[in-house]
C-alpha cells in the first residue's frame, strides 16, 4: 500500500511538470512568430485571453468532472489536450490558429490544476505541496529552454513539435497508469496538525474567504506579467538577442522551480506565512532590480539577476498561500476557498496580459516593469491583512 501512495504521489508530480510546460513557451516564441506574421506587440493577448479563460471555467468545474471522471482520467485527457493543442501550434500557418488551439490548451489545464492542488493540501505536508509546484517549475523551465533552442536553430514550429511529443509522451504514462489512479483511496489521511488548526465554521469572517483569492489574482500579476512580457522588453526595449532573453526567462522559470524545492525543505519549519513574506521581500528586490536594469551599466547582467530573485521570490507564494488554505478555514470553507484561488489565479493570467499590453502601447514596454513592483508592493500588503483575520 505504502509503495502504491508513493507512486501515486510521483504521478501527481509528473501531472503538474505537463501544466508547467505550455506555460512558460509562448512568451519565448512570441517575438519571432508576430515577426514572421507582420503583427503588433500586443497581438498575442486574445490568445491567452481565450486559453485562460477555458482555464478558469474548467477549474470551476472541477469538483464535478473530477467526482464523475476520477483524477487519473483528468490528468489523461489534459495531456491529450494540451499535447494535440501544441501539435497544432507547430503547424499553423497564422494567429488565427491559435485562437482555436487555445480552447483544448485551456480546457487542458483548469479542472486538473484544482483538483490536484486541493488533494495535495488536504492529504500532505507544506513539504510536498512546494514539491509539487516545484515540478511544476521543472515543465515551466523545459519549455522556454526548448523553445529558445529552437528559435535559435531551426524555428518556432519545431519547438511546439517538441513540446507536444513530450506532452503526449506523458499522457502514454498517465493512459498506463489509469488502474493505479483507481485506486486513489488509498492516500494518506490528514496531516495531523490540519486536524488539530483547522478553524471552526465561521471563524473567519466572511471577507476572508474572498481576500485569500484575491491574492493569486494579484500573484499572477506579477508571475504572468514577467513570463509573458520579460522576453520582449529584453528584446524590444533594452536590444538583447532573441535566443538570449529565452535563456534568461528560463532564468526565471528556473529559480521559481529550485526555490520551491528549497522551500519544500524548510517550510514545516518556517511555516507557510513567513515563506510567503520571504518570498514576497525577494520578488520586490527582483522586480526592482529588472525595472532598473534599462537605466544601469550592464543591462544583461542586472536584469539576469533581476529575473532570478523575481524568480526566487515568487517561488514560494503560490505552493503556501495554497497550502495554508485549510488551516485558514473549516474544511467547507477551505474547500470553496482552493476553488476560488485557482480561478482567480486564471482570472488574473486573463486581465493582467491584455492590460499590460495595452500599457506597454500606450506608454512603452519598461512601464511593466513598474506595474509588476506595484502588483507586489499591494500583494505585500493584502497578505498582511489576511494573516492579521485569520
Amino acid at each position: 500500500m505504502r509503495n502504491k501512495t508513493a507512486l501515486l504521489l510521483v504521478l501527481i508530480y509528473a501531472a503538474f511538470i505537463s501544466l508547467g510546460i505550455p506555460d512558460s513557451c509562448l512568451g519565448v516564441a512570441w517575438p519571432a512568430m508576430r515577426r514572421g506574421w507582420g503583427l503588433p506587440v500586443d497581438a498575442i493577448a486574445p490568445v491567452t485571453v481565450v486559453a485562460t479563460i477555458c482555464s478558469l471555467l474548467s477549474g470551476l468545474a472541477a469538483a464535478r468532472v473530477l467526482e464523475r471522471l476520477g483524477t487519473g482520467l483528468v490528468v489523461l485527457l489534459s495531456c491529450l489536450l494540451t499535447g494535440g493543442a501544441f501539435l497544432g501550434y507547430s503547424l499553423a500557418p497564422s494567429i488565427a490558429w491559435l485562437y482555436a488551439l487555445a480552447l483544448p490548451l485551456g480546457f487542458g489545464a483548469g479542472s486538473v490544476d484544482a483538483g490536484l492542488n486541493h488533494f495535495v493540501a488536504e492529504h500532505y505536508s507544506s513539504r510536498h505541496m512546494n514539491w509539487l509546484h516545484g515540478f511544476w517549475g521543472v515543465g515551466a523551465t523545459i519549455g522556454p529552454a526548448i523553445m529558445a533552442s529552437a528559435v535559435a536553430g531551426p524555428g518556432w514550429a519545431s519547438g511546439y513539435r517538441a513540446i507536444a511529443v513530450l506532452q503526449l509522451s506523458l499522457a502514454a504514462i498517465f493512459w498506463a497508469s489509469l488502474p493505479l489512479w483507481r485506486r486513489e483511496g488509498a492516500v494518506p489521511r490528514r496531516p495531523p496538525e490540519l486536524e488539530e488548526a483547522r478553524p471552526a465554521p465561521g471563524a473567519a469572517p466572511p471577507w476572508a474567504a474572498w481576500l485569500g483569492p484575491v491574492l493569486y489574482l494579484l500573484y499572477l500579476a506579477v508571475e504572468s506579467g514577467i513570463g509573458l512580457w520579460a522576453a520582449s522588453i529584453l528584446v524590444d526595449a533594452r536590444g538583447l538577442a532573441q535566443p538570449r532573453a529565452g535563456l534568461l526567462l528560463s532564468l526565471f522559470y528556473g529559480t521559481i522551480m529550485a526555490g520551491r524545492f528549497l522551500t519544500g525543505a524548510i517550510a514545516d519549519r518556517l511555516g507557510n506565512r513567513r515563506m510567503v513574506r520571504l518570498g514576497l521581500g525577494l520578488a520586490l528586490a527582483g522586480g526592482c532590480l529588472f525595472g532598473a536594469g534599462a537605466f544601469l551599466g550592464d543591462a544583461l547582467w542586472i536584469s539576469a539577476a533581476g529575473l532570478a530573485l523575481l524568480g526566487l521570490g515568487c517561488a514560494p507564494v503560490y505552493p503556501c498561500l495554497m497550502h495554508e488554505t485549510p488551516r485558514r478555514f473549516d474544511e467547507a470553507t477551505a474547500r470553496r476557498v482552493v476553488g476560488r484561488q485557482v480561478a482567480f489565479a486564471y482570472g488574473g493570467a486573463t486581465l493582467v496580459p491584455p492590460a499590460y499590453g495595452f500599457l506597454a502601447i500606450r506608454v512603452g514596454l519598461e512601464a511593466i516593469a513598474a506595474a509588476v513592483v506595484a502588483a507586489t508592493i499591494l500583494l505585500i500588503g493584502l497578505s498582511e491583512l489576511l494573516n492579521s483575520a485569520t
